[in-house]
C-alpha cells in the first residue's frame, strides 16, 4: 500500500461536516466517493480535524492508502474532477511515509475566525464571517484572550458533546485583529478541544461589546463548566487555515 498526503480547501456550508454520518452528506465521504468513481477502490481518507458542519478550510489535511502508485499531478488532477461540483478543492496529494498520520503526526493546528463587524447587512460575504452589528473593541478583546494562552484546563470552553479524555490544552497562540470591518480571531495549538475556538470567540464577543471585563474572562476559565462561558459562535465564520507537520523532507517517501 501507498499512503498520500493530501491538502485541501472546502466550502463546509453543504455538508454535515467532516465525519461521514448518516444524516446527510460529510467531506470525508464525498472525497471517499471520488477515489470509488475513478479507480473503483474503496478507501478509507482520514482527516486531520473534524471540522463541524458549517465549518470551512483552507488547510485541511488527510492521508489515504492506494494499493497502486499513481503520480501525484494525475492523482489531484482526477480528484478534483470527480469532486465537481462539491465544493471541495484537493490542493495537493503526496506520497508520504507509510506511518505518516493526518492527525496523529500533526505538530500543530491553526484556525482562523472571521467577524464582519458593521452595521449593516452582509451581503457577498454572507456565510463566510460572523456579522456582529455594534462595534467591538479588539484592544480589550486582545487583553482579555492572553488570559487564555498557555496550558489550562478549557472545560468551559468545549462542547457538551465533547469526546476528549482531558479538557487540558496548551493554546499556543489567541490574537485578534482587525482591518476596516473585518475582524479576525487566530488560534493556534497543537489540539483543540471540540468547539473550542468557537466558545472562545464567543466569549471575547461579549468583552469586546463591553458587557464582560477580562476579570469575567478569568472567572469563567477558573469555573471549568461550559455555562459560565459566553455563546458559541456560529460555525460559517470559523476556517481551518494550517495543520503543520514535520519538514517535507522528513515526511516524503523515497520513489
Amino acid at each position: 500500500m501507498i499512503r498520500y498526503k493530501l491538502s485541501l480547501e472546502y466550502d463546509g456550508g453543504g455538508f454535515v461536516g467532516w465525519q461521514r454520518q448518516s444524516n446527510g452528506l460529510s467531506v470525508q465521504e464525498a472525497i471517499e466517493d471520488s477515489f470509488k468513481a475513478f479507480n473503483g477502490q474503496s478507501v478509507s481518507v482520514i482527516g486531520a480535524g473534524r471540522t463541524d458542519s458549517g465549518v470551512h478550510a483552507l488547510g485541511q489535511v488527510a492521508h489515504v492508502d492506494l494499493n497502486a502508485y499513481l503520480e501525484s499531478e494525475s492523482l489531484k488532477r482526477a480528484l478534483n474532477f470527480y469532486l465537481k461540483p462539491r465544493l471541495i478543492a484537493v490542493l495537493a496529494a503526496d506520497v508520504v511515509v507509510s506511518d505518516f498520520h493526518a492527525r496523529f503526526s500533526a505538530k500543530s493546528k491553526r484556525y482562523m475566525y472571521r467577524i464582519t463587524n458593521r452595521p449593516e447587512p452582509v451581503t457577498l460575504g454572507r456565510g463566510y464571517a460572523w456579522h456582529i452589528p455594534p462595534r467591538l473593541n479588539t484592544r480589550a478583546m486582545n487583553r482579555a484572550a492572553s488570559l487564555l494562552v498557555g496550558k489550562h484546563d478549557f472545560t468551559t470552553f468545549r462542547a457538551k458533546s465533547c469526546q476528549a479524555n482531558s479538557p487540558i490544552r496548551t493554546l499556543d497562540s489567541l490574537s485578534i485583529k482587525r482591518s476596516g470591518s473585518d475582524i479576525t480571531v487566530e488560534a493556534s495549538a497543537r489540539s483543540f478541544l471540540h468547539r473550542q475556538v468557537r466558545n472562545i470567540v464567543g466569549t471575547l464577543k461579549l468583552v469586546g461589546e463591553g458587557k464582560w471585563t477580562q476579570d469575567d474572562v478569568k472567572d469563567a476559565l477558573d469555573a471549568r463548566d461550559r455555562k459560565a462561558g459566553g455563546p458559541t459562535a456560529p460555525a460559517h465564520g470559523l476556517y481551518l487555515v494550517e495543520v503543520s507537520y514535520d519538514t517535507l523532507e522528513q515526511e516524503l517517501a523515497p520513489l
